[in-house]
């Protein structure tokens, strides 16, 4: 018993960083079609910005983890209007290799102005903590990251079904012709939904720094993970990202538990046979790929 509830609390904390990584590219490969594999670089950002913040000036980590997503959701904003826009509708290779080698200039970047070794991020006390309940022991700052998880899909979730901007969003996705037609201003959705995008890796960056250290080589460590999270989840579809997170760390944190040497492998392994069964992904449309 004890076993099994360790496993289920591991596997939604590695979900939970796993969704706020990913659910921003979810959106936004939703929405605009483009295959952002620089996704990451906004979490390595957000990562950065509260060492910095946080290891050298002192600044409060709770401050840091409201200011930095803020202001990546800016350099977001920047970056989409600036680059990424000029690729919407081009090739898919055209993005990638883009993509890439934003990646390579990036963690570049990182390297000269940080050092190649991995920038800790100092957690508050009240974090850095246990809770017991029964016979159970549970690490403070991952029920607090559980927490952030579940919050910001309910968010997200009532968001995009609930109010207008939701409407908007799900309007551009369905028909952006048509939504233009009407009136809507697709072009600043698409910068909004970018930004709210990276600011939401930016979170994911800085309280996954325990799982995920930031350091140069992020972008490229984590590439992977925040894909197939979307791949599992389904392209096409603006839902889901959550239980394909979950599902992830499950077999992630079981394989772990079990057959640590194989882990990466099984889950690898797991993914691969998931998506030759279901291509589409669990929520995504037959033939959008």
């Amino acid at each position: 018993m004890q076993l099994t509830v360790n496993i289920g609390f591991q596997a939604l904390a590695y979900a939970s960083v796993l969704y706020l990584m990913a659910v921003g590219l979810s959106v936004t490969l939703g929405l605009m079609g483009f295959i952002n594999l620089a996704h990451s670089v906004f979490a390595m950002t957000g990562g950065y910005l509260a060492a910095i913040a946080c290891g050298n000036y002192g600044f409060p980590w709770y401050a840091a983890l409201v200011a930095a997503p803020v202001f990546v959701g800016l350099i977001a904003a920047g970056i989409e209007r600036a680059l990424y826009a000029r690729l919407y509708g081009r090739d898919e290779l055209d993005q990638v290799l883009f993509c890439i080698g934003f990646i390579f200039i990036t963690g570049a970047l990182a390297r000269m102005a940080f050092g190649p070794l991995q920038r800790p991020i100092a957690l508050p006390n009240e974090l850095a903590t246990t809770i017991s309940a029964a016979s159970f022991t549970f690490s403070t700052y991952k029920i607090f990251v559980i927490a952030i998880g579940a919050l910001t899909a309910l968010v997200v979730l009532f968001s995009l079904e609930r109010t207008r901007f939701g409407s908007m969003v799900r309007a551009a996705v369905e028909n952006r012709g048509m939504a233009e037609s009407v009136g809507l201003r697709t072009t600043l959705i698409f910068t909004c939904t970018f930004a709210i995008g990276g600011a939401l890796a930016a979170i994911g960056g800085i309280i996954g720094a325990d799982l995920f250290p930031i350091n140069p080589s992020y972008a490229f460590d984590t590439l992977v993970y925040v894909q197939i999270v979307v791949a599992v989840a389904g392209l096409g579809t603006l839902r889901g990202s959550f239980i394909s997170a979950l599902m992830i760390g499950l077999i992630q944190t079981v394989s772990g538990y079990f057959f640590p040497e194989y882990g990466t492998i099984l889950l690898f392994l797991a993914i691969f046979l998931f998506l030759f069964l279901r291509p589409q992904g669990l929520f995504g449309r037959p033939g959008v790929n």
